[in-house]
């Protein structure tokens, strides 16, 4: 590797053009709410969280907390065990029993303190010592490096976490793995042994009798790997698998989940039903580190903290007749993050920008550019040796195009001194060459901190830009020279979504302005998905932006299947750039009959239509359509398609001939200029931000909730939407649409491809048609399943933006609010999705949409005369909040010349025209409006919210636009 030492303190300056726009986002005040405790606030930490002797040879760990806790502990440097927390008294206890005499017990906790995760430092407690709270331990972490302590997401179950990941693609099946290698046998009275053949490590995941997951390194000896479990009695049920190194192969493996039965002679196993999928394999050179992918055990530290309580609660819900989508057979997508033993290792995808994510000045970050599906994407690899108790961090970039020798830059560091996009830790990466892999791969790496003048210590908060600078010669189509997105990278820990500390002017000659510091875990509401904060003046491209934590093959899925949502289905052109061509296999699908010949026309900036005038097209609308009974319409079918192709008639358009309104508040009336539809149900088309998340809620999650009967007389009943799987014929919970009339995103997107634009796919091969029509044009599949996929992870991995303003005083007042007047009854704040979900950036993730997925029946004041499925006229699913505070203006756009600042770091000239559209139909104009029409069970929040005093409604109002 070339020397970099003469490039530690080369500073990178951003252009110095003067371009912006006004924000529709409002300013957030400097905040550092940091997830992990530092050790200069070990005293307050102390105070809640601690250790105490309860007998010779037993302790208690505690944490002085109503809320989950978790902790984590070592006896005399053996294997790190991690378990969630009970309650006792008023707070959270472990109790330690059968210790040996004078052992060593090292130890923390994660827990939550009621606005945000905490990571307590490490402390150290010798049996036969006085009792004690924590005291703080002068190593940040224990010795050995194989159970060096980690950031732990709280499980009640044994099953995988979000960190997880299947094995290779290269075994057999599941079973043979669990059958061959990672076997339980009892070798003793009270205990069993676990073994795995295999000359490297390996970690054992257990639990007995459904209690709380413990996570362990093995013993390695002689080519096998071996744990003994003590305290058994006979007729436990113990479930386990392993997670391991496969030498041969040069990555990691993991095992099926197995149970045991104490006392019994065998184990039985749980396979999955596919194998398990393994990424390509980086560079290894002897001048480059390599890359391998591996799962990573449940000891990964996670950026956004899952509650144990919410899984917990969830299990114990039965599904009934409903087949769940994500259960230990789902095969898994290769994880983001895993601890390889020397390094943490994160995986990830980026995309080629424009200019940098602090110049609102330029306004030219989160928007698209040309032919950004070819060669304009990256994946990433961050091995963090110095979270193993290394000294360095290598960055591995894998890049779909040749990159220019000179200006493929790595930037570490940021320092924002002379400009808002200026680091010290610069310099050209190195390019390795992969036999067999045609794409282009380099790395970095550094174990020097320029920015602190000192070496990488873990906690450094590592804010980078990858360039992508293409050589000119290999470029196919477009311009070569690329900016990245900028990432905050916390060593030791991983990725993290970003705020800053001031959103100033800038002045030349500060250091660290608009520093990038972790958002708080409390405002990430799309967990680990969550974007960072939008500094760069562009009010309309919210919606828009992959995950933060995209995974590290995700990133051409992610684009390709952004060009099908922005493509036409009649002539195969790009809705953004005519110089994006044509996509020529797309061309004169749409039809027979259809309502629009592309995605983004409804969906436009991936955001809810607008309403449109007095008697103009509802082209951005779906009507679904009845007779009188409410089955599909003999001359219409389920869905009215306006548009037709191939000789078909049209089935005439719909049109708002006039609006009622009364108090304030307004309706439309409708005329149809065909078949007047004996019942029907107008729906506006909706945003897409969150979807996948939505879908990896477990279904005992949302069914935890549902109460048909009003058993607890709140006035709310919430109903769950079941619906027919349509490749399957399996019931599944009912999740999309405004009545949860799909269960599945895959299902959503087909069917909008099957009425909405006429197109057929797989998934729905045969076109809407009513029982007396005869021109609906053929069956079977047009678009071929690769472009349905990633169009499916397009909409799945879509970035949830940030709660914005979190530490206003307003904001805080407005949710104490919500909660005191009812909303959450309907609007369920958080979940944790599913750890058996089969796109890693989704697993185990705490997120905040605000609802509860359920249907509810809100009164005839907004009720249609259609139902769908098991939902009537009147009931509705209740609509996710997060994005609601930036809707307005990804519906409405922006006008203006980009750029055109005054003066440098203040906004440009391009400004949101906000269009507020709220309710299925768009009738609510504010989210006043929209509250005031909750009727039928949300009659009682909403006559709360009508004896607010001023301040209150304000506050309310205030905290939902922060989401």
């Amino acid at each position: 590797m070339k020397n970099q030492s003469s490039n530690r303190y080369r500073l990178s300056l951003g252009g110095l053009a003067l371009v912006a726009s006004i924000s529709c986002v409002t300013g957030f005040a400097p905040s550092v709410l940091a997830q992990t405790v530092s050790s200069s606030s070990a005293a307050s930490v102390a105070s809640t969280t601690g250790i105490t002797q309860t007998a010779a040879t037993a302790a208690q760990l505690y944490v002085n907390t109503t809320h989950w806790a978790d902790a984590h502990y070592i006896i005399n440097g053996g294997g790190q065990l991690n378990v969630a927390m009970t309650a006792q008294e008023g707070r959270k206890v472990v109790n330690l029993t059968n210790l040996p005499a004078g052992a060593t017990i090292q130890y923390r906790f994660t827990y939550f303190n009621g606005s945000f995760a905490v990571d307590a430092p490490w402390s150290t407690f010798t049996l036969g010592s006085l009792s004690s709270s924590s005291v703080v331990s002068s190593s940040i972490a224990p010795v050995s490096s194989s159970s060096a302590p980690s950031s732990v997401a709280p499980s009640s179950s044994i099953a995988p976490s979000s960190s997880v990941a299947p094995s290779s693609a290269s075994v057999a099946s599941s079973s043979s793995v669990a059958s061959t290698l990672c076997q339980m046998q009892q070798t003793g009275p009270t205990s069993a042994t676990v073994n795995l053949a295999s000359s490297s490590w390996a970690t054992l995941h257990y639990a007995v009798n459904g209690g709380g997951q413990l996570n362990v390194s093995m013993n390695q000896s002689g080519g096998n790997n071996s744990y003994v479990i003590n305290g058994l009695a006979a007729g436990n049920q113990i479930s386990y698998r392993c997670t391991y190194w496969d030498t041969a192969a040069g990555f990691a493996r993991e095992t099926a989940l197995a149970s045991y039965t104490f006392g019994s002679l065998s184990s039985s196993s749980q396979p999955s039903s596919t194998p398990p999928s393994s990424s390509s394999i980086a560079p290894s050179s002897s001048s480059a580190p390599s890359s391998s992918v591996a799962p990573s055990s449940s000891s990964v530290p996670s950026s956004s903290p899952v509650a144990s309580s919410s899984s917990s609660v969830a299990s114990s819900v039965a599904l009934g007749d409903i087949t769940p989508l994500f259960n230990q057979n789902t095969a898994l997508e290769p994880v983001i993050q895993y601890d390889r033993g020397d390094a943490l290792v994160t995986r990830f995808s980026d995309r080629g920008r424009d200019r940098h994510a602090k110049e609102n000045h330029f306004q030219a970050y989160d928007h698209y550019l040309t032919f950004y599906w070819e060669q304009r994407t990256a994946a990433i690899e961050i091995v963090d040796y110095v979270a193993k108790g290394g000294t360095k961090i290598v960055m591995n970039v894998r890049a779909e195009g040749l990159l220019d020798n000179a200006q493929a830059e790595n930037r570490w560091w940021y320092v924002g001194r002379n400009t808002l996009a200026e680091y010290c830790g610069n310099g050209v990466m190195d390019r390795v060459n992969v036999p067999g892999d045609s794409r282009f791969h380099y790395y970095k790496e550094d174990s020097f901190n320029c920015r602190e003048g000192r070496a990488i210590q873990i906690g450094d908060q590592m804010e980078f830009e990858i360039s992508q600078f293409l050589d000119k010669g290999g470029v196919l189509r477009g311009r070569d020279n690329y900016y990245g997105t900028t990432y905050l990278y916390i060593v030791g820990q991983g990725l993290v979504p970003w705020d800053v500390t001031d959103r100033n002017a800038f002045v030349g000659g500060l250091f660290k302005q608009r520093d990038s510091i972790p958002l708080p875990v409390s405002a990430r509401l799309g967990g680990d998905t969550t974007l960072h904060v939008q500094m760069t003046a562009e009010p309309d491209g919210h919606f828009q932006q992959m995950a933060n934590n995209l995974g590290y093959e995700n990133g051409q899925p992610f684009v390709l299947g952004r060009r099908v949502h922005h493509t036409s289905f009649e002539d195969g052109s790009h809705d953004e750039n005519y110089e994006n061509g044509v996509f020529t296999e797309m061309v004169g699908k749409a039809g027979t009959r259809y309502i629009n010949d592309r995605c983004s026309d409804c969906h436009e900036r991936n955001g809810r239509a607008e309403v449109a005038g007095v008697g103009q097209s509802l082209d951005l609308w779906v009507f679904k359509v009845g007779d009188a009974l409410g089955n599909p319409h003999p001359l219409l079918g389920r869905v009215l398609q306006p548009e037709a192709n191939g000789g078909a008639t049209s089935e005439g358009e719909a049109v708002i001939a006039s609006w009622t309104e009364s108090n304030g508040l307004r309706k439309p009336n409708y005329q149809f200029s065909g078949v007047q539809p004996e019942t029907f149900s107008a729906r506006l088309a909706p945003q897409l931000v969150g979807m996948g998340l939505l879908e990896a809620i477990p279904e005992s999650a949302i069914l935890a909730n549902e109460d048909v009967n009003d058993s607890n007389s709140d006035g709310i009943s919430g109903k769950a939407q079941r619906v027919i799987d349509p490749v399957t014929g399996e019931t599944r919970l009912g999740r999309f649409g405004y009545k949860a009339g799909t269960g599945s995103l895959k299902h959503q997107i087909a069917a909008a491809f099957n009425t909405d634009m006429g197109v057929m796919t797989s998934v729905m091969p045969n076109p809407d048609c009513g029982a007396n029509q005869t021109d609906c044009g053929p069956s079977g599949a047009e678009l071929a399943n690769e472009h349905l996929d990633n169009l499916v992870k397009y909409v799945a991995l879509l970035g949830v933006r940030g709660q914005r303003d979190y530490n206003k005083p307003e904001v805080i007042q407005g949710k104490a609010v919500f909660e005191a007047i009812g909303c959450q009854g309907c609007h369920t704040p958080s979940f944790v999705t599913s750890e058996f979900a089969a796109f890693a950036e989704l697993r185990s993730q705490l997120i905040q949409p605000y609802t509860d997925m359920l249907l509810h029946d809100m009164g005839p004041e907004l009720a249609d005369s259609l139902g769908e499925g098991e939902a009537s006229g009147a009931e509705w699913r209740t609509a996710p909040l997060w994005g609601l505070g930036v809707s307005a203006c990804v519906t409405g756009g922006v006008t203006g010349l980009r750029g055109n600042a005054p003066a440098f770091g203040l906004d440009g000239q391009e400004v949101c025209v906000p269009k507020e559209s709220y309710l299925h139909d768009g009738r609510a104009r504010t989210i006043e409006e929209a509250i005031r029409w909750h009727g039928g069970e949300g009659a009682n929040s909403r006559a709360n919210y009508n004896a607010l005093s001023a301040t209150d409604k304000a506050a309310l109002q205030a905290f939902l636009k922060s989401l």
